[in-house]
């Protein structure tokens, strides 16, 4: 499997041009703004989604202008997104550094979260890139349904696997669905194309997720070690789901009980953790997001071979493999 670093090399020149487009769009001559713009700037994160915005572009035709500005609406939607999440969660930390609302307090971070989006969509509407707009409006517009439908769902922790998968696919996989879909639209792919792109997006966005679940219970993680945070944060997970389903009904009250009212007693977490590795629930979620990932790299597999797939399909690859 590819490094991040490798997987990047051949794009650079492309990730600089974005960069470009993406620090020009967060100017702004409001003082206070500029200096949270930097602030943000600082943190720069793997620019996956920016990657692969890059390269699903270049999986259909040429990367352009348009491409960068397609990779900078997906990180300036996304950026507000995150910024409202940390006021929305008490949030004070993000990527180890101190999230907006720690330094500026919550009525300017959302303020600043109100600034991005704002940039996101005058950025778009400037271009004429209607069609980005619409499909990386509807991903925010997903992903904060998947919120609140979570939200809903952890008062009862009446949540079953349906429930679960399409809560996942609006809060986790819309995103990157959006990140393959506008890359495929700044490449003037027509619209059959751009449906398939984001259906690979989905598919890989549920495996992300899935990952996700398995590295709270230490499955393949740097630090081998259970977190729980998941269960600590009422957030009812695949590997979870699995074993109430596959127990009897006192059993699933005790497992419930815990969830609910023991969810900060580490002891009581510790054995949830416990109970759901021996109930077979992480091999259970390993297969299926296998599944998902081998969904998305058999779509990929549709499209012409050239370096774009190559590198879109070691993403696929890196997101399953990745140690946290």
């Amino acid at each position: 499997m590819s490094s991040l670093k490798e997987i990047k090399r051949p794009i650079d020149a492309h990730l600089k041009a974005f960069d470009k487009v993406f620090r020009a769009s967060v100017k702004s001559k409001t003082a206070l703004l500029d200096i949270i713009m930097r602030y943000i700037l600082k943190s720069k994160g793997k620019q996956m989604r920016p990657m692969i915005v890059i390269y699903s572009a270049g999986l259909i035709g040429e990367v352009n202008d348009s491409t960068y500005r397609a990779a900078s609406l997906v990180e300036l939607l996304h950026t507000a997104t995150l910024v409202h999440d940390d006021v929305v969660d008490d949030s004070y930390e993000r990527r180890g550094r101190f999230a907006i609302n720690a330094i500026w307090r919550n009525k300017i971070a959302v303020l600043a979260g109100d600034f991005l989006l704002s940039r996101g969509m005058l950025l778009a509407v400037e271009n004429n890139d209607y069609k980005m707009l619409e499909v990386v409006s509807r991903a925010v517009k997903e992903m904060s349904e998947g919120e609140l439908l979570q939200i809903e769902k952890a008062r009862k922790l009446d949540i079953d696997e349906a429930i679960y998968y399409d809560i996942i696919k609006r809060k986790t996989a819309s995103l990157l669905a959006s990140c393959f879909a506008v890359g495929a639209v700044s490449a003037n792919a027509d619209e059959e194309t751009v449906k398939k792109m984001y259906q690979i997006g989905e598919y890989l966005g549920m495996a992300f997720q899935i990952k996700d679940d398995l590295l709270d219970f230490g499955e393949g993680s740097n630090i081998g070690k259970p977190t729980g945070i998941d269960i600590k944060e009422k957030k009812m997970t695949l590997p979870l789901i699995y074993l109430l389903n596959n127990s009897s009904k006192s059993e699933k009250r005790k497992y419930i009980n815990t969830v609910k009212n023991h969810n900060k007693d580490r002891q009581k977490v510790g054995w949830l953790v416990d109970r759901v590795r021996h109930s077979g629930g992480i091999d259970y979620t390993v297969t299926v997001m296998h599944q998902f990932k081998q969904q998305a790299l058999d779509l990929l597999a549709s499209f012409p071979k050239n370096q774009s797939r190559k590198m879109l399909e070691e993403i696929v690859n890196f997101t399953i493999d990745r140690k946290k």
